[in-house]
């Protein structure tokens, strides 16, 4: 099994890949552990180097599971032609997940530096559906629609 799970943040992305990844036995990329500068959230990486460890971990694996709201990182990922999930539950359902998660240690130090920057999350959720780019529904959109390997569009996770 090779999955690629796109959609917003808040969308429900990593809690679908747990699901699938039956307890572990199938390991999961998120793709905000490669996307940004080792504890610097707001620093990202060069892509190349992100692409290089996503290149690592396809090779890596027969089996595996990726996840992110990264179109341009997924699109690499569609190389290895796994199954494409894009989870597009709709704005009010990714803010109010983003309201509920719980902390999140591999982007911050704490559940306080967590909750401080929660504002700016949901404002970055929201804004998804007028962005453009690969961060964006738009991005996603076009990604998912010209993908011509299997593939599913769930309106929950």
């Amino acid at each position: 099994m090779r999955i690629a799970i796109v959609g917003n943040s808040g969308s429900g992305k990593s809690t679908l890949a747990r699901r699938l990844s039956r307890d572990g036995a199938v390991p999961v990329l998120d793709l905000d552990t490669i996307a940004w500068m080792p504890g610097q959230i707001a620093v990202p990486r060069p892509m190349g180097d992100a692409q290089a460890d996503l290149r690592r971990f396809c090779d890596g694996h027969p089996d595996w599971i990726v996840e992110g709201c990264y179109g341009d990182l997924i699109g690499f990922a569609l190389a290895w032609r796994p199954e494409l999930r894009f989870v597009n539950p709709g704005e009010e359902a990714c803010l109010a997940h983003c309201r509920a998660r719980p902390h999140e240690p591999h982007k911050y130090r704490s559940k306080a530096e967590q909750d401080e920057r929660l504002p700016f999350l949901l404002a970055w959720v929201s804004d998804y559906y007028r962005r453009e780019g690969p961060l964006s529904l738009a991005g996603h959109r076009a990604l998912y629609d010209g993908y011509d390997g299997p593939k599913q569009e769930l309106r929950t996770a």
